[in-house]
């Protein structure tokens, strides 16, 4: 591992409502001086902490300007802008973290990383980011994995329409996991299975959900357990119905080929809404002193006040995956450079930070 660094400035990039989330609670937990940048020009709300700015990712000379002033980039942009951001930062050799869920950018990421005199983290919120930890913590409590699930679900509360689904993050997210391959390592081989399949039913706490395949929420756990684990899946969870629902308009109506449609009959037709709840559920069964054993966790998170603003379940778990890191940074407990992998990251450390309280269910037996 690293030593202890001393950071002084901090960019997030991207001043929605997670990256407004990080911002605070950087500056909430560790009173660093945060830039939060975003292409549509905000007004500066005099916080001593957190100063916003415009700026437009896409033009390159302004986008490095405004990194080098500053030692860690917190991406909290789409998906899409990934591999653009982590470039720059590892031409101007800063520390990069991202939030994404997309497999292609990860590896475009992970080849940047060669060479790299700083770290390139992507993939730091809930799932992918926690998750990972978890799903590696529990396979470390086997000598032999023959099963590991992991389940995440980003769930309103109280929806109303067929779909069974408010949104409670990135339409341009969930898209993006409903309609790529997912990662999954079935009977010791690393494969691609079809999004929306492996359906499954279950209860937990005497709630009725469904989950089935969706992309990017392991991020690199199959390939670091590969030939350790005989059964690795990711799923998403959902109330009852939603799958259907979402079948039909992806395949039945054929707008998986027409995604811009896609996002614009949502955007119209799916609420958002700030009554939110994350569920996570994780489960590993082998061998362990010789005996075929099964251990779980699971946690149910809501929202809270952060900074005196009132944060849903989704915006606290996610930036509390990257702010947690970021710790870890200050403390040398993170390589000095190069690329990491979520699953690198033990639970332990990750829930002894300061962000970490949001998940201190996972550290008791579920």
């Amino acid at each position: 591992m690293g030593k202890p660094v001393e950071i002084k400035n901090v960019l997030v990039l991207g001043a929605g409502k997670v990256g407004a989330t990080v911002a605070d609670m950087l500056a909430e937990y560790y009173g660093i001086a945060v830039t939060l940048a975003d292409k549509t020009a905000v007004a500066d709300r005099g916080d001593p902490l957190v100063r916003r700015i415009q700026l437009d990712v896409e033009n390159d000379q302004e986008l490095l300007r405004v990194l080098a002033a500053h030692e860690v980039v917190i991406n909290a942009l789409p998906f899409f802008l990934a591999a653009r951001i982590a470039t720059a930062a590892q031409a101007a050799s800063l520390h990069y973290f991202d939030l994404t869920e997309d497999v292609a950018a990860t590896r475009s990421i992970r080849q940047l990383a060669q060479g790299a005199r700083a770290i390139l983290m992507p993939q730091c919120g809930l799932a992918p980011g926690v998750i990972g930890m978890l799903g590696a913590e529990l396979a470390r409590q086997f000598e032999d994995v023959v099963d590991l699930r992991m389940r995440v679900g980003a769930l309103s509360r109280n929806p109303t329409n067929d779909l069974r689904y408010n949104f409670t993050w990135s339409i341009d997210g969930v898209i993006n996991e409903y309609c790529n391959p997912c990662d999954a390592i079935v009977n010791g081989e690393l494969v691609s299975v079809q999004p929306l399949e492996g359906y499954e039913t279950f209860n937990l706490d005497g709630d009725s959900f469904e989950a089935f395949n969706t992309s990017g929420g392991l991020g690199t756990l199959c390939e670091t357990l590969a030939g350790k684990v005989q059964n690795l899946d990711y799923k998403t969870i959902r109330y009852p119905g939603h799958r259907e629902g979402m079948r039909f308009l992806l395949h039945d109506m054929r707008l998986i080929n027409r995604r811009d449609l896609l996002r614009e009959i949502l955007e119209h037709a799916v609420p958002h809404t700030r009554q939110d709840v994350v569920i996570l559920f994780a489960s590993a069964s082998g061998k362990r002193a010789r005996r075929f054993e099964q251990e779980t966790r699971s946690a149910r998170i809501y929202g809270s006040t952060l900074r005196g603003t009132e944060r849903t379940a989704i915006e606290l778990t996610t930036a509390a995956g990257v702010c947690g890191v970021f710790e870890l940074l200050l403390k040398g407990q993170l390589p000095e450079f190069g690329f990491v992998g979520q699953e690198e990251i033990a639970l332990t450390d990750f829930l002894a930070t300061r962000p970490g309280q949001y998940y201190q269910a996972l550290g008791s037996l579920g």
